[in-house]
């Protein structure tokens, strides 16, 4: 665990916010180049990402916060310190998808194209981020005996799951599995339906090893309950999209 990368004078270097940076250059970049290779909007693209860094930095941020109150509310500067980590994923998602698709209507943009675009670099970021997650020592796992799993943070006496880099792998998987399904999706909107099915079933089990977050009704974190509400409510939603699709081909 290496929280700080290193220190120049008064400013210290966050791995985290180093690997956050990381993710969004990476992922944007790429994302930012496939739109001018489709030619598809890649300069309205470029206004898209900055309002979903924006809202998403924002979302995910508020509902960590809301999530683990008690450790703020004492100390309220610590809120705006999102360089030392802790950021709540679904509540970034919630944040970006309602100001994407302000954005999207405004600028009048094909609303499941565009999302099917976004969406496996969506998970490329997160893959990135993810590390960041494991030198900063946040998101950490429950512990293990396992010999081949096992990571000895600093401060701890036993092995524990590291979650973060199954999340990582789990993610880059997503990503490679979105990437081939852009190459010919059954219709608009499959592939971020895609993402957000992965990424809710993944986040379920994987929050069954986590232990950093308090727990709720049936010993289930925040995020897991958030994951079967949208794996359920993506389940609906595509076979809405795939009647419509069908209807109106047969028109």
């Amino acid at each position: 665990m290496h929280p700080t990368l290193f220190e120049i004078g008064p400013f210290v270097i966050r791995s985290y916010g180093v690997a956050v940076a990381m993710a969004f250059l990476t992922a944007f970049s790429l994302l930012y180049m496939e739109a001018k290779r489709r030619g598809f909007y890649a300069d309205k693209v470029l206004d898209l990402l900055f309002c979903i860094i924006v809202s998403g930095v924002i979302g995910a941020r508020t509902l960590h916060v809301l999530v683990n109150l008690e450790l703020y509310r004492y100390n309220l500067p610590e809120i705006f310190m999102v360089w030392r980590g802790g950021l709540a994923f679904y509540g970034g998602l919630i944040s970006a998808l309602f100001a994407s698709w302000v954005f999207i209507r405004i600028n009048r943009l094909p609303l499941w194209e565009t999302a099917d675009l976004v969406a496996p670099y969506m998970a490329l970021g997160q893959s990135i981020g993810r590390m960041g997650c494991f030198f900063n020592g946040c998101c950490f796992g429950k512990y293990t005996t396992s010999p081949f799993f096992g990571v000895l943070f600093p401060g701890d006496t036993a092995h524990r799951h590291p979650t973060q880099l199954y999340a990582v792998l789990a993610l880059l998987l997503m990503f490679i599995i979105l990437r081939l399904a852009q190459k010919n999706p059954p219709f608009s909107g499959f592939v971020f339906c895609l993402y957000l099915l992965l990424y809710s079933f993944q986040r379920f089990f994987l929050d069954f090893l986590r232990d950093d977050t308090p727990r709720y009704a049936l010993d289930m974190t925040v995020s897991q309950i958030i994951s079967a509400v949208v794996f359920l409510s993506v389940i609906l939603i595509l076979s809405f999209i795939r009647r419509k699709s069908c209807i109106g081909s047969r028109i």
